[in-house]
């Protein structure tokens, strides 16, 4: 319950919505209470008007007159409802003049309905605007943490959070505003009002309210554990559906339709099951508190039109502020799921929430402007949770260099290269550039510095020219330049709108070697004075690759580059290669010196060059 509160005021701009709200919600509780005495009124007032029509003239009226002072005298001290409904009578002369009474019902009419709409619009506004700022949050939040959290949790677990778990706190929230602020407020004074009334009719409230409260407790207790293990099996249903659609080529290929089923189904049906306890036990409440709230009126006008002698108009009036005070408890049995849910959904969006980013800014931490001496890796440790991947790794990097690292999959060269940017903390050792560790400057600042061309590129739903740009502010020209140096340019103005055709979902309408070439002009265009390429041309064509290879040495001198590459051609004019082999650093020279010292590089050089010879010397069909 204190996690909804606190999603609800973790943003102060909503605390003035949320008093509105409250204010609605007094408003109409007065409204609900003042129809049901213009109810009372007007069954007692209105069927004497029918008895005795306007015809009578208005001293028929008068002639009543007697009857209500012998009412006041005699009865009128021993019910405050009835000496209430008679001084109505007495001074307002319903009973001669029917429009009134119509006007005054229309009057309390509108003054619900405006406050209806006015408590329900700030409540669903309120919770509206209460789940855009978690969603807002939540991403703002995740984008700060490191990869090593995404690695601890799946894609469907996050994008459920965000999702469904900001949607069902939302609704919650409304659930939460409803019985826990109006409804202590309407049964209060409500309950009051019965009291003075009629303490002895009031006595059925204290026996009926411990009946409804005690299975809504109960229910509530099973209603959030269900909950608990719906929202968790949700989670594992959205992993496994973004899995199959993400890998629907691999499934099709291997036909492999049912067995992906077969894993849908089981998740699906597990959510079911799910679903139809908490259904059972939601619905469950509404007919248990609806007999014992009936059984309770039941009592009262038995007790009262036979024991208190009171009148049908006295009766209308007490039941249906008894209503009132039975309709909110039993709205909050039906809420009550509701709010679990919320609860639920609140600690599992606030456990992502108040994860804290092992990389933050250090105090004084200093905005790096240019690169101007060397980077460093020195006696560098890092694994992600199991055995090290990176074993004392240590070397250098000076400006203008071109950095070659090979190895066999799997011995860290990935890893050296998400270290660099601070995606992964080193856990022992340290990275000095410029002669300074990494966390000496700011995280912003350092990763501008680089500009990165990953295995996997990422594009998203936009223009050719935005995902270039990414975000940035470059001028046409210069995406139009990039994209030439990238030779990407050539197949960017055969599309439909060239520079401004939207691309599909995650470059979908366009081959891997394409995606590359993408990516690389996103690099060129940032013209950041490092350039890091993991794997950047291993879906490329030996024409292709040689033409990025050309761009690239054309850069060599004017900027730092490091590059991981399979294919060694990409890499023979490299200043420096270091081969790694499990995360230790075997070698370190130019090519010449590791075709000497290095047995691995060697082998791996003459068995991979001859292999891409004999590509290159494929004839063309």
């Amino acid at each position: 319950m204190k996690l909804i509160l606190k999603a609800a005021l973790r943003t102060k701009k909503h605390l003035s919505l949320l008093i509105a709200t409250f204010l609605t919600l007094f408003a109409l509780t007065i409204a609900n209470q003042t129809e049901m005495f213009a109810l009372g009124l007007m069954s007692n007032i209105g069927s004497e008007y029918f008895e005795n029509p306007a015809k009578e003239a208005p001293e028929a009226a008068k002639a009543q007159t007697p009857a209500i002072a012998t009412i006041l005298e005699n009865k009128g001290g021993e019910n405050p409802l009835k000496w209430g409904l008679a001084f109505i009578k007495e001074h307002l002369s319903f009973t001669s003049d029917i429009k009134s009474l119509v006007l005054l019902l229309l009057g309390i009419a509108a003054f619900k309905a405006i406050w209806l709409f006015a408590s329900r619009y700030t409540t669903q506004l309120l919770a509206i605007r209460i789940s855009r700022d978690l969603r807002l949050q939540y991403f703002e939040h995740i984008q700060s943490l490191p990869m090593s959290f995404y690695q601890e949790h799946n894609i469907g677990s996050l994008s459920s959070r965000v999702v469904g778990d900001a949607g069902q706190i939302a609704s919650s929230i409304n659930s939460c505003i409803t019985n826990f602020l109006q409804t202590p407020f309407t049964l209060m004074t409500t309950l009051a009002m019965c009291i003075y009334l009629s303490w002895q009719l009031s006595l059925v409230i204290f026996v009926g309210v411990p009946l409804i409260v005690l299975p809504i407790i109960v229910l509530a207790r099973r209603v959030k554990k269900v909950s608990r293990q719906l929202q968790v099996n949700q989670e594992k249903f959205a992993s496994v559906l973004i899995d199959f659609l993400a890998g629907i080529q691999t499934v099709k290929i291997f036909a492999m339709e049912m067995f992906s089923f077969r894993k849908y189904k089981e998740q699906n049906d597990r959510m079911a099951v799910l679903e139809a306890k908490t259904a059972k036990y939601g619905l469950l409440t509404r007919p248990i508190l609806h007999a014992i709230t009936t059984l309770c009126l039941a009592c009262v006008v038995i007790f009262g039109l036979y024991t208190l002698k009171m009148s049908i108009s006295q009766l209308l009036v007490f039941c249906g502020l008894l209503q009132l005070v039975y309709e909110p408890v039993k709205k909050f049995a039906d809420e009550n799921g509701n709010i679990q849910r919320g609860i639920v959904a609140a600690e599992r969006m606030f456990d992502v929430l108040h994860q804290k980013s092992h990389i933050e800014d250090l105090d004084g931490a200093i905005v790096i402007k240019d690169f101007n001496d060397q980077i460093e890796f020195k006696n560098i440790w890092f694994r992600y949770q199991g055995d090290w991947v990176l074993k004392n790794v240590s070397f250098t990097i000076e400006k203008g260099q071109t950095l070659a690292i090979v190895g066999p999959t799997g011995a860290g060269k990935s890893t050296i290269v998400q270290l660099l940017p601070r995606l992964y903390e080193v856990q022992q050792g340290e990275i000095l550039v410029d002669g300074k560790p990494l966390n000496a400057y700011t995280q912003k600042s350092l990763r501008e510095m680089i500009a990165f061309v990953p295995q996997k590129p990422f594009l998203f739903l936009d223009t050719v020219a935005e995902n270039i740009a990414f975000g940035q502010n470059f001028t046409r020209q210069e995406v139009e330049d990039a994209a030439r140096k990238a030779y990407a340019d050539e197949f960017i103005c055969k599309l439909s709108n060239g520079y401004d055709t939207v691309l599909a979902e995650a470059g979908k309408n366009l081959s891997g070697g394409q995606l590359q070439r993408l990516a690389i002009a996103r690099a060129l265009v940032k013209n950041a004075p490092i350039l890091v390429l993991d794997e950047a041309t291993s879906s490329l064509d030996a024409l292709s690759e040689n033409r990025i290879k050309t761009a690239i040495s054309d850069l060599h001198g004017k900027i730092t580059q490091i590059i991981i590459a399979h294919r060694l051609s990409t890499i023979e004019h490299a200043d420096k290669i270091i081969y790694l082999e499990y995360g230790e650093k075997v070698a370190e020279g130019n090519k010449d010196e590791l075709m000497q010292s290095c047995d691995q590089f060697r082998r791996t050089w003459e068995m991979l060059y001859r292999s891409e010879k004999s590509e290159d010397l494929q004839p063309i069909t």
